[in-house]
């Protein structure tokens, strides 16, 4: 693929995904293909489940100003907060040079980034830590364990990721979430999950204190182990926080569209 398609790749995977996952946590969720806008808007506690994105290309800059302001009108009316996800590599230079200032004019502003990052790296050798046991996430006590590293590496209360994925049935079943554990501690968790033809990462998260030893890596080399074993599937996409993105390029991936993640100015 070329590194646009990429790009496109990535933000078609984050709709796609999203509606299952935020359907999974509230069937009543807003989850809407506008013209230019995807919403996947749980209105819960966990604040990814809370989610638009733009899906046109090559938007130029009067085409990203009436964008922003539409999907910033969609976000204040809800009642929890979310981000808007900006991949940057679908605008026009025009846009780009004026995202800034248009972001601003928008009552939006500038949360934190992210990279897109995709790769045909499967299949991989069965992989191993020599610190962790991998155990499937398939009972409630071990899903919210894994919503609770996702909310401690974020700085998240432990409520907001339970009420993320606590008690899901979709990630029991259908998605190849893994915690690692060390001295019978949880410490870090990585899932897969099948979505037309590739396999997407996602929640990759480890706790504080144990970053930098190999955990977050051997966790995610394990649920896509496990779910290229299970789906035949050789290509995976993932979104990267800066945490992360020195750490996936090991296992395969290749970065393409940096993201914007935006919120509403307080």
């Amino acid at each position: 693929m070329t590194d646009s398609a990429e790009s496109i790749e990535s933000m078609r995977q984050l709709a796609a995904v999203w509606r299952r996952m935020v359907l999974d946590r509230e069937p009543a969720a807003d989850v809407r293909d506008l013209p230019g806008i995807a919403v996947r808007w749980a209105d819960c506690g966990f604040v990814f489940w809370n989610c638009l994105t733009l899906t046109e290309t090559g938007v130029n800059k009067v085409l990203l100003e009436r964008r922003l302001h539409e999907a910033a009108g969609i976000m204040r009316a809800k009642r929890r907060s979310g981000f808007l996800w900006l991949f940057e590599d679908l605008l026009a230079p025009d846009a780009f040079a004026e995202l800034d200032a248009a972001t601003e004019r928008a009552g939006l502003s500038f949360a934190f980034p992210g990279t897109g990052m995709a790769g045909d790296l499967l299949p991989l050798p069965e992989p191993a830590h020599p610190e962790l046991i991998f155990r499937r996430v398939q009972t409630d006590e071990q899903l919210e364990a894994y919503a609770d590293l996702n909310s401690r590496a974020y700085g998240f209360p432990l409520e907001d990721g339970r009420d993320g994925i606590g008690g899901s049935s979709l990630w029991k079943a259908d998605v190849h979430a893994y915690l690692g554990v060390k001295d019978g501690e949880p410490v870090t968790c990585a899932a897969a999950v099948e979505q037309d033809g590739r396999l997407f990462v996602i929640l990759v998260a480890t706790a504080p204190g144990f970053e930098r030893r190999g955990f977050g890596e051997a966790v995610t080399r394990k649920a896509l182990y496990e779910g290229a074993k299970a789906t035949g599937l050789k290509r995976a996409v993932l979104h990267a926080t800066v945490a992360g993105a020195p750490v996936y390029p090991r296992i395969g991936f290749r970065p393409n569209s940096a993201i914007r993640f935006l919120t509403v100015a307080s």
